[in-house]
């Protein structure tokens, strides 16, 4: 895993606001990783990408009843560039354990390939599922995500199967 060489090619700007956000979820004392086309890019298949992704812990949020908002210091955009957040509560209980990795690279958390992959999968957008299928080509192990997928998201599972023979075309 290699984010050094992403931050070689993406912009200045969308660099900087990973790391500042990412320090700032550390100083509030956030359970993050980076996850969406940095995290992609740091597994391999590098890629221009405007944003930045976090997966963020339950502690990133306050619950108000039925309205949830950003604990205050959360970082919404940085020098102009927008950060998103995703919960494990809204994607799958088992992404609780992406916190645990230690895939430390330029003072950023990112999450592991299957974890990803998987998240990839349930967005299903034609970007995702392009990811997908340039991670396998870039050398990611599909009986590894696979067997991740048989636990984590075994209907995503049919999906996975046709991208992998995609990426052997």
């Amino acid at each position: 895993m290699d984010l050094e060489s992403v931050f070689e090619f993406v912009s200045p700007k969308v660099r900087d606001a990973a790391v500042k956000a990412a320090a700032q979820l550390s100083h509030l004392g956030v359970r993050h990783a980076l996850v969406g086309g940095l995290a992609v890019g740091a597994h391999g298949y590098i890629r221009a990408t405007k944003d930045v992704y976090f997966l963020v812990g339950d502690e990133a949020f306050e619950h108000h009843g039925l309205l949830v908002t950003f604990k205050t210091g959360i970082p919404i955009e940085v020098d102009g560039i927008r950060i998103d957040y995703l919960s494990p509560s809204a994607l799958g209980p088992h992404l609780e354990s992406a916190f645990d990795a230690h895939n430390v690279s330029v003072g950023v958390n990112v999450i592991e390939l299957a974890p990803l992959i998987f998240m990839k999968l349930l967005a299903r957008r034609r970007q995702d599922l392009l990811d997908v299928v340039e991670l396998l080509k870039a050398g990611a192990d599909p009986r590894r995500v696979r067997a991740y997928l048989e636990v984590a998201g075994p209907e995503l599972l049919g999906q996975f199967d046709l991208l992998a023979e995609e990426a052997i075309d």
